[in-house]
């Protein structure tokens, strides 16, 4: 077999495995690593490189050298879950770097974070007076939450008209010109019921690229045919709420 014909079926390999694994670990070990699993993933990440170009390393000790590391992230996680103990050794605790609108200079220190890191990330969330700041805490997955004081806190509804009405999330009901047949029913539509509002644009549904119905029963639409001019502006809107 031609080395790179095997290159070729070491990478598909590769990829469907890394696929497989990735979908084992779930969303949150893809939207906050900690600190072992940031290690695994690196790890992992090499491993999968090496024995892809390297067509003299047997690629079944590798694939289990892969899982091995890759299993390790998910023990971890179901050991977590079951252990607030096991889960503060592993993925350690949140420190408070702001309380009562003062630095706790101390925790900062332990964590290896200056002054100017703390602004920095202050700053990122537009806050540029220190004195703003209510409470500020470093979460394990290295991410500053911070909490304004109520002064300084943006104005809300309630605030001048107490609970507002509520506000169910839109359906998406249209998807690449095709019905969701199910999220019609669920929400206690017809297809009928849709159709008409379509037509009654003269519109057909294979045109709309997207269609969602808000919490009014509101048929927003948005179609293929976007027209813009030359210098970006519509011709025409190709969005409409039936």
């Amino acid at each position: 077999m031609p080395s790179w014909t095997e290159v070729i079926i070491r990478s598909v390999l590769i990829i469907l495995g890394l696929f497989f694994i990735t979908k084992l670990l779930g969303k949150k070990q893809l939207s906050a690593l900690s600190f072992f699993e940031y290690i695994a993933g690196i790890t992992v990440g090499d491993i999968a490189g090496t024995i892809t170009m390297d067509v003299e390393l047997n690629i079944v000790n590798g694939l289990i050298s892969i899982l091995i590391w890759s299993l390790f992230p998910i023990v971890i996680s179901i050991l977590s879950l079951k252990s607030k103990k096991f889960r503060d050794i592993v993925e350690g605790k949140a420190t408070t770097f702001i309380q009562d609108g003062k630095i706790l200079e101390k925790n900062m220190k332990r964590e290896k974070y200056s002054t100017d890191d703390l602004l920095e990330q202050l700053r990122k969330k537009d806050i540029f007076q220190v004195s703003d700041v209510e409470f500020a805490v470093l979460e394990t997955c290295g991410q500053l939450s911070v909490l304004l004081k109520k002064e300084k806190q943006p104005t809300k509804w309630e605030d001048f008209f107490g609970k507002g009405p509520e506000v169910k999330k839109p359906l998406t009901v249209i998807m690449d010109g095709k019905i969701l047949k199910e999220t019609i029913y669920s929400a206690g539509y017809s297809i009928d019921w849709l159709k008409s509002k379509v037509e009654s644009k003269n519109r057909q549904v294979d045109e709309i690229f997207l269609g969602q119905i808000d919490s009014d029963g509101r048929l927003y639409a948005d179609y293929y045919d976007d027209h813009f001019g030359k210098e970006g502006e519509k011709n025409g809107d190709s969005r409409t709420t039936l």
